[in-house]
């Protein structure tokens, strides 16, 4: 039997942000993935401290940005990839009104360091009043983000590729291994796991295009009106994502096609062409809070999920917080601990 400080079951946001985590502070650890695809991996990767729809912030939301800045910093230090896309999300206005809205929310307090008061006009596509542009915004490079971390921990012997078998756990034993703490990422995947299916999370299944443009834009950044259309390394686009609450089969929507391609289609004029479609499920939660915890008849298994449409500034900001609640007892906030549902 081999012993290890942590078993980590998932290879999402929550799992790989834990594993740097648990990395940084010289724990041993393996990691079980699967090697499908999960909802963090065919995410946007926006990284964006302002709600797009009310102009409005979140909670945490500068604590998780300069969170994570420094936490993709640490990272780069032993993957040697700067992970973090420095182009801004533009805000493309609908009418005048939400002009006005957004120059009178930038005067307030928590929305100042980000609402931009200089707007900007676009190139290549309709935006008759402008861009906002949203400070410290920008986004992740998910491709290559998960895979030179996957590749990384893999060349450390710290990746197990395989399906984690539940009904093969016994106490603090899994198969060959012994561990002291086992921590359960595994997104909407937590509905099969016998020990915390009960926690109330709620599958989004977001849809999303990558696109070929008969005319690519001169600028590189993220434009946004209904959802995000931003430059790939390959030449194409990303566009999306949606939000849907009622689909839950595992197949294309073609309501969520049709909705994209009307979306891109009402400011950009120009002919595209949809190379790929993708879709994920989002693990989210009513109020809106990940679920961070462990369990009430086994201490050292622990859960970490619910990070749902913020998975990069939830996952990277509460890795940190539930490492030092398991290694030093801090306390957890209340808003995320899973006590709240028992």
């Amino acid at each position: 039997m081999e012993n290890v400080d942590y078993i980590i079951v998932g290879d999402g946001y929550a799992a790989l942000f834990f594993a740097h985590q648990l990395h940084k502070h010289q724990k041993s650890f393996r990691i079980f993935s699967e090697g499908r695809k999960s909802a963090s991996q065919v995410s946007a990767g926006i990284i964006n401290p302002v709600v797009l729809k009310k102009f409005t912030t979140f909670w945490k939301a500068q604590e998780q940005i300069d969170f994570l800045r420094n936490t993709l910093s640490e990272i780069e230090r032993y993957t040697g990839s700067n992970y973090f896309v420095n182009e801004n999300v533009h805000r493309i206005f609908h009418d005048e009104r939400e002009r006005e809205l957004w120059l009178k929310k930038s005067e307030n307090e928590d929305l100042r360091l980000f609402l931009s008061q200089e707007f900007e006009s676009v190139e290549g596509v309709k935006n008759p009043f402008q861009t906002g542009v949203v400070m410290q915004s920008g986004r992740l490079n998910v491709k290559s983000f998960f895979d030179n971390l996957l590749s990384y921990f893999k060349k450390q012997g710290n990746l197990i590729q395989e399906k984690f078998n539940h009904s093969s756990l016994k106490n603090e034993s899994y198969n060959d291994f012994t561990f002291q703490n086992i921590v359960f990422c595994e997104g909407m995947g937590v509905l099969e796991n016998p020990f915390f299916s009960f926690i109330p999370i709620q599958p989004n299944k977001g849809h999303h295009l990558t696109v070929k443009l008969s005319k690519p834009l001169s600028q590189k950044f993220t434009l946004k009106k209904k959802h995000f259309l931003f430059p790939l390394e390959n030449g194409s686009y990303y566009y999306g994502g949606t939000y849907d609450r009622e689909q839950h089969h595992h197949k294309i929507d073609e309501s969520a096609k049709e909705q994209l391609i009307r979306g891109l289609s009402e400011f950009y004029p120009d002919d595209f062409e949809i190379e790929q479609i993708e879709f994920g499920f989002r693990p989210t939660v009513k109020d809106r809070r990940p679920i961070i915890g462990n369990h009430p008849s086994f201490p050292n298994y622990y859960v970490f999920n619910g990070l749902g449409a913020r998975g990069i500034l939830n996952g990277c900001f509460f890795s940190k917080e539930l490492f030092e609640h398991i290694e030093n007892g801090k306390s957890l906030d209340p808003e995320v601990d899973l006590k709240r549902f028992l």
